[in-house]
């Protein structure tokens, strides 16, 4: 398949080439070095060409999104070549999310998609761009609103707008009709603060009466090292004994990889963006008392009193 470094990287040769991208979609490479989309398809038995466009006027996300277009039109008994195809507004929002995936971690792209799939497309997913104006997107947050959702409403209004501003600068469409629209939304709820303890007798008071759980010596473990630690409670779900250093030393860290922090899908792969968590001697105390647990002794340290 083709890539947005392939086709810019793409150089003239003595005669025309072209590099395949996916059912019938490629680059054509002239000897000119003029580049262009076009998609090879078979109609009324014979096999027929469509240019697409020419880059970089049309970016490889276009070109694919055209050819989906076009596809459709074929699919129902049509020639895709006796008019434009109509570019609706699932067909920008998956080109728009397909550009975004770089930056994005899986597990964020999949709930943008799904949340796209669930409120978005059954509402205006089929329309033509031009034809969607500013009452229809607030009738799609309008109804996330009243199930309670009311930063969900807002986040999806910001990912229409975020689809338009694409369509837009690719020429699909000539506005941006979920701009106005946050003028319209209902106000967000104030902030709520969270019940906390605030003086180290309560905080004592909570782990002691969390010793008397009945749950394993692990679960109880893992609860008190959360505690001492401050950290994300997947953190301490998905720690590996190769992230603690120095557990037996002066200086004992926690080194949690990067690739395991709420990150963005770009920082997550630099070493840089680990996070140290200095330990503090009740913590190697559980890290020594888990230790122990997992090779199976029969006694290990108390944890210590913090």
């Amino acid at each position: 398949m083709l890539t947005n470094a392939a086709v810019k990287a793409a150089r003239a040769r003595a005669s025309a080439y072209k590099i395949a991208d996916e059912r019938g979609l490629h680059l054509f490479v002239a000897p000119t070095g003029r580049k262009s989309f076009r998609w090879r398809f078979r109609f009324a038995g014979q096999e027929q060409l469509l240019t697409i466009g020419q880059w970089p006027d049309i970016s490889l996300d276009a070109a694919r999104a055209r050819a989906e277009a076009a596809r459709e039109r074929l699919g129902r008994g049509m020639d895709p070549r006796t008019a434009p195809a109509v570019m609706t507004f699932e067909r920008a929002a998956r080109a728009w999310h397909a550009q975004q995936l770089a930056g994005w971690t899986a597990v964020h792209a999949a709930d943008v998609i799904a949340r796209l799939e669930a409120d978005v497309f059954p509402a205006i997913g089929n329309n033509e761009l031009d034809a969607i104006d500013a009452p229809a997107v607030l009738r799609i947050v309008r109804a996330i609103e009243q199930r309670g959702a009311i930063q969900t409403a807002r986040r999806v209004r910001q990912r229409i707008s975020d689809v338009f501003a694409l369509a837009v600068s690719e020429g699909w469409a000539q506005t941006d009709p979920a701009a106005i629209v946050g003028r319209a939304l209902a106000r967000a709820p104030a902030a709520r603060h969270h019940p906390a303890l605030t003086t180290v007798e309560d905080a004592r008071a909570l782990l002691a009466a969390a010793e008397l759980v009945d749950a394993s010596a692990a679960v109880k473990l893992a609860s008190r090292f959360l505690a001492l630690t401050a950290v994300r409670l997947a953190a301490v779900r998905g720690a590996r004994w190769c992230e603690i250093e120095d557990l037996y030393g002066n200086a004992p860290v926690w080194r949690i990889p990067a690739v395991r922090m709420k990150l963005a899908a770009t920082k997550k792969l630099d070493a840089g963006n680990d996070h140290l968590v200095p330990l503090a001697p009740a913590a190697v105390a559980v890290l020594r008392a888990a230790r122990a647990l997992r090779w199976g002794w029969t006694s290990f340290p108390r944890p210590r009193r913090i």
